[in-house]
């Protein structure tokens, strides 16, 4: 462990919780925050959290610097976040491991975090050179009419602790190559794991002569993130959290005509058509369900399978989860780890229960593992859709089977649950596919024909519909939310066209 932290910067018991530049700092007064391993229930290290005076220290940084990079050009901009990109690929085993280590993800999992912040860093220096505008025909002779884009200020980005790195670089390296500075707030979960990305950004940014430009602030939600909700020097503030906070996020920003990027709940469901490919869906379930212990907001929670084969489909199934091995997120083999804390244990007990009470009938799993950490074993349950616990996102592996008869129906149940980001149909029916992807079919932000609803590819918008908030990161044209809009025309000739023929006569 020690020598994980000290390879990323982190060499002190305790740390401050605040940087813009190659230094840190917070006084004792926040208080002290406790970064635990949730395999052991053991203490890694403590972070002073930042107090009120902190955070303005930070923000006047970060706007300060940001008067001075939206003048760099995009292109330079970009190189910037390259050479992020190449740090980040020097750091990746390490960071992996302390992802794993802080958050319970296993190796691999925690691995790829840091291999989505390196691709997402390799999109940015792309699109550098593609922000693009567009030109339009005037109506008025000798005009010229078009739009373009400007960076959009300091940017306020709020992420969980189910993905502690890599969603801030989705917001920060896209919001960097369009000129914008970024202010980070990460959970207090996984306070570590910001430090050492931090520590990472201080490198760069001191090499290529910024400061500024990434920042952290690490503290109570109550009072830093209290703060950047309600501070109107952030015009945009992106959040990644529960959809009950979502609420308060999003009221509290549109209060001042802040923008949001919500990304919230989700209750991501598989469609099993009696077409499907059962080879290629149970594994699919089986991760989709059980990856990061259920923790991610596009982990699988339902299972919508066509009742001709859902004996078949359940019995395969269990026969994978006897596959899971559940153990030291670290450890060669583990394919799930601990939940993040003691709370999110009792959540998903409390679940089991609700569960139990409804009529549920277990099929395997939903037990807490005795002994140190936060181990439970995945359940699988044979559930009702109206459910109010199906309802509810629970943050843990819980897996509810129901049935259904025509796939009108299973579209129906896919749809009707507060929530809306990930999807799938599992089927080799082209006429089912495409009526899935239709404006009949999901409701969902993302939707997929026999793949999984777990995990996106950084190339396309991340982002839901209904209760998981709206607003879309990483791919595509997500981009163009870090920036402001502004339409110009340009009159070249030597008249003056009025509305509706309305003229002037300037003679005396």
């Amino acid at each position: 462990m020690n020598s994980i932290l000290k390879e990323l910067g982190i060499e002190h018991e305790n740390y401050g919780a605040c940087s813009s530049a190659n230094q840190w700092w917070s006084s004792q007064e926040g208080g002290l925050l406790e970064s635990v391993n949730p395999s052991t229930g053991e203490v890694i290290a403590g972070v002073y959290q930042a107090t009120e005076e902190d955070y303005e220290r930070i923000v006047e940084a970060s706007t300060v610097a940001f008067k001075s990079f939206r003048k760099v050009p995009a292109p330079i901009r970009g190189q910037l976040v390259r050479e992020m990109a190449d740090a980040l690929r020097e750091k990746k085993d390490a960071l992996g491991s302390l992802v794993s280590l802080e958050m319970g993800k296993i190796k691999a999992e925690g691995d790829g975090e840091v291999q989505e912040m390196i691709d997402i860093a390799d999109f940015a220096v792309g699109q550098s050179r593609m922000l693009y505008g567009k030109t339009m025909h005037s109506e008025r002779p000798d005009h010229r009419m078009y739009e373009q884009w400007h960076p959009l200020g300091s940017i306020g980005v709020i992420s969980a602790f189910n993905f502690p790195v890599a969603v801030w670089a989705w917001n920060a390296f896209i919001a960097a190559i369009c000129g914008d500075t970024t202010i980070w707030k990460p959970s207090s979960t996984a306070p570590l794991c910001a430090i050492a990305v931090q520590n990472i950004c201080n490198t760069v940014m001191e090499r290529n002569g910024y400061s500024g430009i990434f920042s952290i602030v690490i503290g109570q939600g109550s009072i830093i993130g209290e703060k950047m909700l309600n501070d109107g020097r952030l015009p945009l503030i992106s959040f990644t959290g529960s959809t009950a906070m979502g609420r308060h996020v999003s009221s509290t920003v549109s209060s001042r005509f802040g923008k949001t990027i919500l990304e919230l709940g989700g209750n991501n469901a598989i469609i099993i058509d009696e077409t499907a490919n059962l080879d290629l869906a149970i594994p699919a379930v089986a991760f989709g369900a059980v990856g990061t212990a259920g923790q991610r907001c596009t982990s699988t929670r339902r299972i919508i399978v066509h009742k001709s084969i859902q004996e078949e489909f359940i019995k395969r199934l269990l026969h994978a989860y006897k596959q899971v091995n559940i153990g030291d997120p670290l450890k060669n083999g583990s394919l799930m780890g601990p939940l993040v804390n003691k709370n999110a244990v009792s959540d998903f007990l409390n679940a089991i229960e609700s569960v139990k009470k409804s009529g549920g009938e277990i099929l395997c799993g939903g037990t807490k593992i005795e002994g140190q950490g936060n181990y439970v074993t995945p359940a699988i349950v044979k559930a009702k859709n109206e459910w109010d616990i199906v309802q509810t996102e629970t943050f843990a592996p819980i897996l509810y089977v129901i049935s259904y008869d025509t796939l009108e129906d299973a579209v129906e149940i896919h749809n009707n649950v507060p929530q809306g980001l990930s999807s799938s149909l599992f089927t080799t029916n082209v006429g089912s596919a495409e009526y899935f992807l239709s404006h009949r079919g999901s409701d969902c932000g993302i939707a997929n024909i026999n793949i999984g609803t777990s995990g996106a590819e950084i190339g396309g918008a991340f982002g839901g519909e209904k209760e998981t908030g709206g607003g879309r990161e990483s791919g595509s044209d997500a981009w163009k939310q870090y920036m402001r809009r502004q339409t110009n025309t340009l009159n070249w000739s030597t008249e003056l066209p009025l509305a509706q023929g309305i003229s002037f006569d300037l003679n005396e």
